[in-house]
């Protein structure tokens, strides 16, 4: 990991938005040997940015997503060309004119209120106020966002390259790179067609071409570029170039004004409106293909338009806009852009070329914030925002395929405004990632979402009729998507009986050599100096003490370890920081795990093992190999649940054979499958944290109510300097339980937590508790809230739901459960 800006060789390809944002941050971080390479002309070479509508609207239900662009308004609101500002705050305005989308406004206003942006839900009245050219009549309701407003791409693009070289940056056009020079595994040059520019780091801000500069430098970038359509139309009557930019997502359509310079003949304002749309079929863009600079008719990244694809987004237009009856469409554009598998940026240093940093799929309305945040990862070595969710390595070998970037970037651009449920699985392509028991788990009738790749089942309709009384609340429509009576039955099998949990997409590392405890020891918070077979929860820390992530080390001998981690992000910081003789390497493909937890735990495995699965024999925490029947596991006797039980990893070649054995000798104890409904209802009971949901980095482990993970006394390790003078005491915010009031109210994570009305924190994850009857939600919130007792209201959808702050753990606080 870069930290200091020294004397650092850093090249910059590409000269958008991003690029310049990017030399500015740097360079006003002291770097001074900053060089920009653009394939056009300065300032406007042609990529995304040049055609840009710039639109921002900063809500989105990643909050890493809208603090990007928070902060990319704020940046631009101080920059100024000619006099004028580089963003224009005319507000947003998006519309709803079905049940479903008004629904959903009030959903997004509940992640505005969360994220800290002013927004209002305004009634059809005031919408025709706001946008008088509105068909009232149409009109079900509106989210208004005053801070939102339009950014001034290329200005602000030439005011920062402005900036970045005043303190020494080099900003060369006409530049084509032609390769990326590297040697012992890390970039050392790029080359172009005028010449090679030696470099330590090189950050690729190409935009849409991006998979051809990584190609050049043997990395892959998995990003779709795609056309979107975007149209001018003549004068509109009756605009005033000062209106919101406007959403109309029920269709695929937003709209924004463009005043012409000059009044029109009556002295009034000529303005025309633009309009974009994401309602035509999916035009993908080979980016080898896309003309050079002079080639292009117009500019690379304007395609022809096709005003076929674009009929029916005029005639919709016309029906929300009854003016432009009188109108036609002057101009138009397939405008290239950049869409990944998840719709997220790519940020980060490439774990395939040590030195070579991406700062791809990254639109004008996140620009000046992810430039940020790169330039403060290579400055200091984190980035003062959480982007575990935009970091490059988040995808597998396999999420990286070209067909699977196809797949997922198009199903991205026709889901760009659909009202889209936050479990809602992809149709394609899968299966990709299997257990070896997903035939078993598909005869159970397992009802599967995905995540990494992994098929993980929800739960299993051949529990649904164990479902059984008190009686389960009744859902809303929203709650009961992705959710079946069946996950119920589960959790209270899990407590009463045993229940079979896949925990194969559980990322499992495997630390090895001489050293590797003095290593793990530097790396991470808690004591790991054990004996062999002992278990540790620990955390992964940044250097300002922020949690990366959470891990269960398992001494297995003296120099050998398993890790249960969360993602790559964790293999790739460990194998990062390792010395010469300690191997990190992820076993998480060949091998799988099954949990098997509940009260008869014991009594299911211990008849299939010669080993002794006794409390005093296989005590809390420790780890033992052993024989389940014929299969050879890794045993931990480990709970996320709560409940007496093992953690079991075997090769994936035996994976069936151990489910098969555990799951005939489960029978006559009434064994079911658990999925992650139940999964994720068992551990809120216990108070147990989900690492990128309820801690990132941009929380301590005091905060996290998780400072009992950390052992000071135990020597140097990082992040430990940054939590000097920190407690649980002193901290100003916390991760608090909370309890809803009403035993029938259901709540499913991200929405705002109200204290003495005003809104103070947000709920991080949540669940029906089944064995408290009641629903469980974690949120962050100041520290003077966090008292047992407090109490909160939670806004669901625009209702505010009563709730009270619960000592933790609610469910065993004594353990008793797991230590029998």
């Amino acid at each position: 990991m870069s930290t200091g800006a020294g004397t650092r060789r850093v090249v910059v390809i590409g000269a958008g938005i991003v690029g310049c944002s990017l030399a500015d941050e740097l360079t006003a971080r002291g770097w001074r040997d900053v060089t920009v390479l653009e394939q056009g002309p300065l300032h406007a070479p042609g990529g995304s940015t040049s055609h840009a509508p710039g639109l921002v609207f900063r809500t989105h239900p990643h909050k890493t997503m809208t603090d990007l662009a928070a902060y990319t308004v704020r940046k631009f609101s101080a920059l100024t060309e000619d006099g004028r500002s580089c963003f224009d705050a005319v507000g947003g305005l998006e519309v709803a004119t079905t049940e479903a989308r008004w629904a959903d406004l009030h959903r997004r206003a509940g992640l505005a209120a969360s994220w800290g942006i002013e927004g209002e839900l305004v009634p059809a009245r005031r919408c025709a106020e706001l946008w008088p050219l509105l068909d009232e009549s149409r009109v079900l309701g509106g989210f208004h966002t005053p801070g939102d407003g339009l950014a001034r791409a290329l200005p602000a693009a030439r005011v920062q390259a402005a900036r970045a070289a005043a303190r020494g940056a080099r900003f060369l056009d006409r530049h084509t790179v032609t390769g990326i020079e590297r040697a012992d595994g890390r970039v050392t040059a790029v080359g172009t067609d005028r010449g090679t520019f030696p470099a330590d780091l090189v950050v690729s801000a190409a935009g849409f071409w991006g998979p051809v500069i990584g190609a050049l430098a043997g990395v892959t970038v998995p990003l779709l570029p795609l056309a979107h359509q975007y149209v001018t139309t003549s004068a509109v009557p009756g605009l005033d170039g000062r209106r919101p930019i406007l959403r109309h997502q029920d269709q695929d359509l937003y709209f924004r004004e463009h005043p012409a310079e000059d009044p029109g003949p009556d002295g009034r304002p000529s303005v025309r409106l633009g309009i974009g749309s994401y309602a035509h079929r999916v035009l993908p863009v080979d980016p080898y293909a896309v003309p050079a600079f002079d080639d292009a008719p117009v500019m690379p990244s304007a395609l022809p338009f096709t005003p076929e694809d674009f009929a029916p987004s005029w005639t919709a237009s016309g029906t929300l806009l009854p003016a432009l009856a009188g109108c036609r469409v002057e101009d138009g554009v397939n405008g290239v852009f950049s869409f990944t598998p998840d719709g997220l940026p790519l940020l980060g240093e490439s774990p395939e070329l040590r030195g070579f940093w991406l700062a791809e799929a990254v639109w004008v309305t996140h620009s000046a914030g992810a430039a940020k945040a790169v330039a403060e990862w290579l400055t200091d070595g984190r980035p003062g925002t959480d982007l575990h969710g935009c970091e490059v390595s988040r995808f597998e070998g396999a999420q990286r395929s070209p067909g699977y970037v196809h797949a997922r970037g198009a199903r991205q651009f026709t889901e760009v405004y659909d009202v889209v449920h936050p479990l809602a699985p992809a149709d394609r392509p899968r299966p990709l990632r299997v257990s070896p028991w997903y035939a078993r788990q598909r005869e159970l009738g397992a009802h599967f979402l995905e995540d990494g790749g992994w098929e993980r089942p929800h739960w299993f309709e051949a529990n649904a009729p164990l479902a059984r009384e008190p009686a389960l609340p009744a859902r809303d429509a929203w709650s009961a998507r992705h959710w079946s009576p069946a996950a119920a039955a589960e959790a209270r099998a899990t407590r009463e009986r045993v229940a079979l949990y896949d925990m194969t997409p559980l990322r499992r590392l495997e630390v090895t050599g001489p050293g590797a405890l003095d290593f793990l020891q530097r790396m991470t918070t808690h004591q790991l100096a054990k004996r062999p077979g002992a278990v540790t929860y620990t955390l992964l820390l940044d250097a300002a003490g922020g949690i990366r992530s959470d891990l269960t080390v398992a001494r297995l001998a003296a120099d050998r370890f398993q890790i249960g981690a969360n993602s790559a992000a964790d293999l790739e910081w460990l194998a990062g920081h390792a010395p010469v003789g300690v191997r990190v390497a992820d076993r998480t493909s060949g091998t799988c795990g099954i949990g098997v937890w509940g009260p008869l735990a014991r009594e299911l495995v211990q008849p299939l093992s010669g080993t002794d699965f006794s409390h005093r024999g296989f005590g809390y925490f420790t780890a033992r190999e052993a024989y389940i029947g014929e299969v050879p596991v890794t045993a931990l006797r480990l709970s996320y649940v709560g409940e007496l039980g093992w953690e079991l990893y075997t090769s994936a070649d035996l994976g069936l054979r151990l489910w098969d054995t555990l799951w005939q000798a489960g029978r006559p104890l009434g064994v079911v499958a658990g999925g992650r409904s139940a999964f994720e209802s068992l551990r809120l009971e216990k108070g147990y944290r989900a690492w990128g949901r309820d801690m990132t980095t941009e929380h301590n482990p005091y905060e996290a109510g998780l400072g009992w993970a950390v052992r000071r006394d135990k020597g140097d390790f990082v992040g430990r300097a940054a939590l000097a003078g920190v407690s649980q005491e002193t901290v100003r915010r916390r991760l608090v339980c909370l309890t809803l009031d009403d035993p029938s109210a259901i709540v499913l994570g991200g929405e705002p937590v109200y204290l003495a009305g005003t809104a103070a924190g947000y709920v991080t994850s949540a669940a029906h508790g089944y064995t408290l009857g009641r629903t469980v939600a974690y949120a962050w919130l100041p520290a003077a809230a966090a008292a047992p007792g407090t109490a909160v209201e939670v806004a669901y959808f625009g209702a505010r739901i009563p709730a009270t702050v619960r000592a933790e753990p609610l469910f065993d606080p004594a353990m008793d459960r797991i230590r029998r």
